[in-house]
C-alpha cells in the first residue's frame, strides 16, 4: 500500500490550527487550483461524521465520500473514503503544539488504486508526485491561513 508523509509548522498556536480545521471552509481553502470542490454534504466534524463533495479537474469529475475517525478536537483527525476514485484513501492530521506558539502539522497518507484502465488517470493524480503538489499547495494555504505577518 503507498503512503505518503509530510510535517511542516506553522507560527501559529495549536488551538488555532484545529478551529481552521473545524471550519466548513476549511477542505475548500486547502484545495489547490486547478481543482474545484463543490461540497455536496457535510456533517459537522465528529467521531462518525461524513462528508460528500465532487472535485472536477478540466472534464473529470469525482464524487466523493469520507468519514471522520479517530477524531480529538485539538489533536487532529482521520479522513477514510467511503465512495470515490481509488479503493482506500486514509489520511491522518495530527497537530503538536510546539514552543512560542507554534504547532506542528503532520499528514500521513496511505491509499490503493482501483485496477483497470477506467481508474489509470488515478495513477497519475494520486503519485507521489500528484501528492507531493497538491500538500505543497495544502501547506503554503495554512500558512497564508494561520501566519499573521
Amino acid at each position: 500500500m503507498p503512503e505518503f508523509r509530510t510535517r511542516y509548522i506553522v507560527k501559529a498556536p495549536l488551538a488555532a490550527v484545529a478551529d481552521f480545521h473545524w471550519q466548513e471552509q476549511a477542505l475548500a481553502r486547502l484545495t489547490p487550483p486547478p481543482l474545484r470542490l463543490e461540497v455536496l454534504m457535510r456533517e459537522p466534524l465528529a467521531e462518525g461524521s461524513r462528508l460528500r463533495f465532487r472535485l472536477q479537474l478540466g472534464p473529470l469529475t469525482v464524487r466523493w465520500e469520507a468519514r471522520h475517525i479517530d477524531v480529538d478536537p485539538q489533536r487532529g483527525f482521520t479522513d477514510e473514503q467511503v465512495e470515490g476514485p481509488l479503493l482506500t484513501w486514509r489520511h491522518r492530521h495530527a497537530f503538536l503544539p510546539l514552543a512560542d506558539g507554534h504547532t506542528l502539522i503532520e499528514e500521513e497518507v496511505s491509499y490503493t488504486y482501483k485496477t483497470g484502465w477506467r481508474h489509470a488517470w488515478t495513477r497519475v493524480v494520486f503519485a507521489p508526485l500528484g501528492l507531493r503538489f497538491l500538500f505543497a499547495y495544502r501547506r503554503w494555504a495554512m500558512k497564508q491561513a494561520l501566519e499573521r505577518r
